[in-house]
């Protein structure tokens, strides 16, 4: 785990910062200490729910003033140096290279389609606009959702439908797996029930990602009884859900746990790929409530895992090599994945591939990617070496 407070400046003038201080104010009196602040146009911070919001929101407005920030709660984050459990990881987005402009869309748990759509249309005429020389650069956007709004599907749709072509990657803001409150900040104010999009535009080369590492069996369940607007499933081939979930892997219906759900997701089959359906609990009646929508009709399959750290490091390694060498990777990492890890003992060694990668971000509720709301996945933004000539 990582201790104290650690700043890396990256070949691309991004800034990385972590720090494991205990309190709001503390930490970001941290994190300013370790940022060099001239020039530094955005700041995107993922926390931990155990801070104060407001203290933290009032400090990171004070601390950095005339610089935008926004960010999520987290169920743990992702610093170059390591995992942090209970911290603040910061990355700071330079001027010079990176163009970025934010919003926010509010009430996303009956989202305004058409709203949200022009929300974000206006902040790609202000992208337009902020460029002065006429060119385009390499663009993407990031997306921190409230998970508990149960709405990550509208949005996506919505914001990737006005982005028209800009690939979309984000994630779900957690709370260590309370499922109790998700905050998002943006330019001094706390939201829930909302979602921020930032465009970013950068004269380095990117790709974006996904990796998992679970491949379908042949066992199949039906959704015969659920409540999709919560996303809870009452019952799967005409049984009880958490029963019928059970037997299935051979486990205990009354012992079912988040390390149950991790080692043994449900996915769905979408234009022939395969995507993970997490579970999130058990509800007392029996019935069980996933990460996604999942309405009546759904046929879902029954994963089984792959080797976690080859699945990982097969992927940053193609990255490195398209790339030409991989300068830092903005990750959004299913908290699924992490307990799967641990329960499988191999948790220091997707630390060692990240630490490897320079990867930074948050443990996540869900995973965005293109026009797609994921669970179990790990997806990203990878930032090359060399600038654009």
């Amino acid at each position: 785990m990582v201790q104290g407070t650690q700043m890396r400046r990256h070949l691309c003038g991004i800034q990385t910062a972590w720090t494991d201080a205990a309190g709001a104010e503390e930490a970001v009196a941290a994190l300013a200490g370790a940022i060099e602040r001239d020039g530094v146009g955005h700041i995107i911070v993922f926390f931990s729910p155990a801070y104060d919001t407001d203290m933290l929101t009032a400090a990171l407005a004070a601390s950095f003033p005339g610089v935008g920030v926004s960010g999520c709660t987290t169920s743990g984050g992702i610093s170059p140096a390591g995992p942090i459990d209970r911290g603040l990881v910061a990355i700071a987005f330079p001027r010079r290279g990176f163009r970025i402009v934010a919003g926010v869309l509010t009430r996303i748990a009956r989202l305004d389609v058409e709203g949200a759509a022009s929300t974000v249309r206006g902040l790609r005429r202000l992208l337009d606009q902020g460029r002065t020389d006429g060119g385009t650069g390499h663009r993407f956007a990031i997306s921190m959702i409230d998970a508990l709004s149960n709405a990550e599907e509208t949005v996506v749709s919505a914001v990737a439908w006005a982005l028209d072509g800009i690939p979309l990657i984000g994630g779900s803001a957690g709370d260590d797996l309370a499922f109790a409150s998700t905050v998002l900040i943006h330019d001094g104010q706390a939201h829930r029930d909302a979602a921020i999009i930032l465009l970013v535009e950068t004269d380095f080369p990117i790709r974006i990602f996904k990796s998992d590492n679970f491949e379908p069996t042949s066992r199949r369940f039906v959704v015969t009884a659920a409540r999709e607007e919560e996303r809870r499933v009452y019952e799967l081939n005409a049984e009880p859900a958490a029963r019928e979930y059970a037997m299935a892997v051979g486990l205990d219906p009354e012992r079912l746990t988040p390390m149950s759900f991790a080692a043994y997701p449900l996915a769905v089959k979408i234009g022939g790929e395969y995507y993970c359906r997490s579970i999130s609990r058990v509800e007392p009646d029996g019935s069980l409530t996933f990460f996604c929508a999942i309405g009546e009709g759904v046929v879902m399959t029954l994963a089984q895992p792959r080797d976690i750290v080859e699945a990982t490091r097969a992927e940053l390694d193609a990255l490195d090599v398209a790339l030409g060498g991989l300068d830092l990777v903005i990750g959004f990492d299913c908290v699924f994945r992490r307990l799967d890890a641990e329960s499988r003992q191999v948790r220091h060694r997707i630390a060692d591939l990240y630490r490897r990668y320079g990867v930074v971000g948050f443990e996540t509720y869900g995973e965005q990617y293109r026009s797609m709301h994921l669970n179990q996945t790990f997806t990203g933004i990878a930032i090359g070496r060399a600038e654009t000539p």
